[in-house]
């Protein structure tokens, strides 16, 4: 029987970065939300972007992977409630991008970084509103415990990883905002909604990890 985690690390040994992208990467200038404008008209967030970091935290369940995602807070001034990776802003103390999502998953959820392997990095995202975000993969020990803040996050939970990486769960859906259309990916998780920067990210995994499943197109919705 092949072993979960060991195809894992293959998988993530040839699809991800194993450094991140340096301020002159020309992944600097990124996917986003506006890749996903189907006429090309949306509005790219000019330079300079400021610069964030999040953690894509993965654990091996004896059931299978999972990969740990937050419910922002209700009260939050910007995405309360919304389904997010933990993460934040690169502050000038933090010395790599990976330093800055572990920071920030400890001061969320209480993940000490000792219990994370980090694993590699995926391209940075481009938000609508300018943050250039750098995913950080890490493998989290079984045995790490969560404690959210409460100022910051209102639950934590796993979502299983097959559920993450199937192309056909992901949605493009679109809204006004901002008096313009924003297009964005969701996925549908039991009564939770994964959508926004949060989804691109995971969809850009998914694209890393297992490329053999693109068939060369993406599902629009009627509109």
């Amino acid at each position: 029987m092949s072993d979960p985690r060991a195809a894992f690390l293959a998988r993530a040994a040839s699809g991800l970065s194993p450094h991140p992208p340096g301020p002159d990467d020309p992944t600097s200038n990124p996917r986003g939300d506006h890749s996903l404008d189907p006429d090309g008209s949306a509005v790219i967030p000019p330079p300079p972007h400021r610069r964030a970091a999040v953690l894509v935290p993965v654990v091996f369940r004896p059931e299978g992977p999972n990969l740990i995602l937050t419910q922002r807070a209700a009260n939050l001034r910007d995405h309360s409630g919304q389904v997010a990776l933990p993460g934040g802003k690169i502050d000038p103390s933090d010395s790599t991008p990976a330093a800055a999502a572990l920071r920030e998953a400890e001061e969320e959820i209480g993940l000490h970084p000792t219990a994370v392997q980090l694993v590699g990095y995926i391209d940075p995202y481009l938000s609508g509103t300018g943050f250039l975000v750098t995913p950080v993969i890490g493998l989290v020990a079984p045995e790490a415990t969560y404690r959210p803040n409460p100022a910051e996050v209102a639950d934590v939970f796993e979502v299983p990883l097959p559920v993450l990486m199937d192309r056909e769960r992901y949605r493009l859906r679109s809204r006004d905002w901002q008096g313009r259309t924003r297009w964005f990916y969701a996925v549908n998780f039991g009564e939770r909604l994964i959508w926004g920067v949060t989804a691109g990210i995971l969809n850009n995994l998914r694209e890393r990890l297992y490329p053999e499943s693109e068939p060369g197109g993406i599902r629009r919705p009627a509109v």
